[in-house]
């Protein structure tokens, strides 16, 4: 291991290596129901030329590579070692943000730029990135697109993958390979240069035949590590305003969701019962239960924007026929509800959290999600579902919170559930982790459909499609032979 060791500070230097316990310690677990292992060693990666080195070295001597580009904590399992002996890849301090071009509307910018140094830079180039769901502090930018985090406005989410465009990888077998424009156009290998050649790496596409940049999204390091991926940015708006709308029942809502999906309106739109709003909007636990008292049960939350050209006549418009659908439907738009204006949770939904102040864990300390792509007609079915299971294993169903994301234009939905608990409370812990594992099974069984398999999910999205998962594993043999890349991870 000494040998080991020594090579790690030759490629990193001796201050960027460790092997403290106290270090490995804040690795070797985070908050979701993964098994604790700890790592051998952190490395931490300041350029690309380091990842090559390393990546070339692991696969010489055997060494499992897990790359982490987030701050602590986590909570999908994803960075958690499955094997001994790893070695983990910090990338966080990697925080270039290499190029903003609000001309084609892309950034480039390193694995280690979180969300809110991200959307400040593109605050001054009159730019903003797509919004995710109040994403906690410290979240990399790069890793949250990479799996494929949904975003609020559905109406521009032009494919499955957006924002992502091109990367700078280095595969697991220690080849390094530019994706898309950046490979398409030369020279290669060289942003700056491509820059001054008006280049800016805005398709994704390539080189050649194949879309090598598939490979990597929702893969969870498996595949090799990013090193820079450029990302589409949007416009800020002039203009914006916003609604809620109520019902006492979800399938309530189902029918205006699809109806203003289908004429492509909006900036953004989703659904959450009263104990999601709830979870987001509530300063304490007790304020969150006053909340889900005075809030109606369900709602969908609609935005609409105007940038450059006429901008508060298009949010005008906008709205003036959304409400003709909301009224067709039997809706109304509505400025508030249960005490909670449109425009104060549309602030707290795009901003990023305060350190240490996860919404998801206000209410009770820890949560477990559980999250899929659905059709829209099947989401009632599976809120039900999910209501049963819950009930019969003796968790409370108006603790859970549901999120319902539409998605690439409303081609598909996004559902996530989440199961608030007290972490020092073992025999909740472990009935929340025990209706994890079973509610994950029976969604899938009634056919959720895990594109972002983390944890159990893998094995259980997997077992369901033999021949695309023996494809995979050969393209897993291709690109990673070795096995180096977060073993464990992915697999039956």
């Amino acid at each position: 291991m000494e040998g080991i060791k020594a090579k790690l500070k030759a490629i990193f230097g001796a201050a960027n290596v460790s092997d403290d316990p106290k270090v490995l310690a804040g690795y070797a677990s985070d908050k979701s129901f993964a098994k604790a292992i700890a790592p051998a060693y952190v490395v931490k990666a300041s350029n690309a030329d380091q990842v090559e080195a390393l990546v070339k070295f692991a696969n010489e001597a055997k060494l499992p590579l897990i790359p982490v580009s987030s701050g602590a904590p986590h909570y999908r399992g994803d960075t958690v070692p499955s094997v001994a002996g790893a070695v983990i890849v910090d990338l966080s301090g990697m925080k270039k943000i290499i190029s903003i071009n609000s001309l084609h509307r892309m950034a480039v910018i390193e694995p280690g730029v979180t969300y809110g140094e991200f959307q400040k830079a593109l605050a001054k180039e009159g730019m903003h990135l797509a919004y995710t769901l109040a994403p906690r502090a410290g979240k990399s930018v790069l890793a949250d697109v990479m799996d494929v985090e949904p975003r609020l406005n559905a109406m521009h989410g032009w494919s499955y993958t957006e924002p992502f465009r091109c990367v700078e990888v280095t595969w697991g077998d220690g080849r390094r390979m530019y994706t898309g424009d950046a490979a398409n156009g030369g020279p290669v290998g060289s942003l700056e240069k491509q820059f001054t050649e008006e280049k800016w790496q805005v398709s994704p596409l390539g080189p050649m035949m194949l879309d090598f940049y598939r490979l990597l999204t929702q893969s969870q390091g498996t595949m090799g590590i990013v090193t820079w991926a450029s990302i589409r940015c949007e416009l800020a708006h002039q203009a914006h305003d916003c609604f809620f709308l109520a019902a006492n029942e979800e399938k309530d809502l189902l029918n205006f969701v699809w109806d203003v999906n289908h004429v492509r309106f909006s900036e953004e739109m989703f659904i959450m019962n009263k104990a999601e709003v709830a979870n987001l909007m509530g300063k304490d636990a007790a304020e969150i239960a006053a909340l889900k008292t005075a809030l109606p049960a369900w709602i969908v939350f609609v935005g609409v924007g105007g940038r450059e050209l006429l901008p508060k006549e298009r949010c005008e418009q906008q709205a003036a026929d959304i409400g003709e659908i909301a009224q067709k439907n039997g809706l109304t738009l509505l400025r508030s509800v249960g005490g909670v204006s449109a425009t104060s949770f549309y602030k707290k939904a795009i901003s990023v959290c305060p350190e240490g102040k996860y919404w998801k864990e206000t209410q009770k300390g820890a949560f477990q999600d559980i999250f899929f792509l659905s059709k829209i007609d099947d989401t009632a079915m599976f809120i039900d579902k999910m209501n049963s299971l819950a009930a019969a294993a003796g968790y409370p169903v108006s603790d859970i919170g549901v999120y319902v994301q539409p998605i690439h234009m409303g081609t598909a939905y996004h559902v996530a559930f989440t199961l608030p608990y007290d972490p020092e409370n073992k025999k909740e812990t472990a009935l929340v982790k025990d209706l994890f594992i079973k509610a994950s099974e029976a969604l899938a069984a009634a056919g959720a459909y895990y594109a972002r398999p983390h944890g159990p999910w893998a094995r259980i999205q997997l077992n369901k499609d033999a021949m695309n998962t023996k494809s995979l594993m050969k393209l897993k043999g291709i690109f990673d032979p070795n096995g180096i890349m977060n073993p464990g991870k992915i697999s039956i």
